[in-house]
């Protein structure tokens, strides 16, 4: 549903313009409901707020007890922030988000399916060239990409 890489700026007091293409689209899916939160890659992920009550069923649904679990609860639910465009279409990124994620002001909003993915700029330009160095012919010998072609 989501796709596509847009650069964008966050200004001052943290704000993030949505670019109206978008805003669209999550208003007609989600009626705008959004929910920012951390990724353990150290970005910040942009779910649509259905979406994200899926992620937080499942995460609440793993064994309380187990270390994993409580990391993913205490990142992916202990960072998580709900929001709404204003009337300009931005949302609030909460000092604490942009610090995890070392934001600055220039960022990438990207569309990876069911979801955004908020990178700063410098950082997914480094990922795009770890991409183009990616050796695509491992992905043969792994079991999970065996129904996978391009």
């Amino acid at each position: 549903m989501f796709r596509g890489t847009q650069y964008l700026h966050v200004d001052a007091k943290g704000r993030l313009a949505i670019p109206a293409s978008q805003r669209n689209l999550l208003a007609d899916f989600c009626d705008s409901k959004l929910v920012v939160t951390a990724d353990p890659q150290r970005c910040l992920i942009v779910y649509p707020e259905p979406h994200f009550s899926e992620v937080e069923r499942k995460l609440n649904a793993m064994p309380a007890f187990a270390d994993a679990t409580r990391v993913l609860q205490r990142l992916i639910i202990g960072y998580a922030t709900s929001v709404r465009p204003d009337a300009q279409g931005r949302i609030l990124l909460s000092p604490s988000q942009r610090d995890f994620a070392r934001l600055d002001k220039q960022v990438a909003l990207v569309g990876v399916g069911n979801r955004y993915e908020l990178w700063d700029e410098g950082v997914w330009r480094e990922k795009l060239s770890e991409a183009e160095n990616f050796d695509l012919q491992s992905l043969a010998n792994d079991p999970a990409m065996s129904d996978f072609t391009l």
